[in-house]
């Protein structure tokens, strides 16, 4: 082999270098500058203030069961051409597929420790929130002079 056969990946190499470079560079240059408001960041919808919480994001347990199917069906797509010649592969094709069920069954002994598949109820957090959300609470939070305007 020849040092001109590398090229091709060379400058494949190079190219995503400069695209990950330009990416950054484009995003520091076309980002805003300035840290958004109180204001921005309150909750709106519609023009009213919401009276109920968001809805709660998916818990993480929901994610890794779907972690845990992905890894099990991999497995069994894999598993599937092993078992049609698995006679011809002998020992060594043995070998092989014990390993690749070790690394499997590790993943998923990952997952089920990190409460994969515990279905408690979900925890809330509701520190830093007043217990009941009203109009008053939620301009007050955002910009303290806007309540007492309003209540004007």
């Amino acid at each position: 082999m020849t040092v001109s056969e590398y090229l091709p990946i060379f400058l494949l190499f190079l190219l995503s270098l400069a695209f990950a470079g330009l990416s950054v560079i484009a995003s520091r240059l076309l980002s805003p500058r300035r840290k958004p408001t109180a204001a921005k960041n309150a909750p709106y919808e519609c023009g009213i203030v919401p009276n109920l919480e968001p809805p709660l994001r998916f818990p993480v347990r929901f994610y890794l069961v779907a972690m845990i199917f992905i890894i099990f069906d991999i497995e069994i797509v894999f598993l599937y051409p092993w078992a049609v010649i698995f006679r011809q592969l002998q020992v060594f094709g043995l070998v092989e597929v014990l390993v690749f069920a070790l690394v499997v069954f590790a993943a998923f002994l990952y997952l089920v420790s990190n409460g994969g598949l515990t279905w408690g109820p979900g925890k809330r957090l509701s520190e830093g929130l007043p217990p009941q959300r009203t109009s008053d609470s939620t301009i007050a939070r955002v910009s303290p002079g806007a309540a007492s305007e309003q209540a004007a």
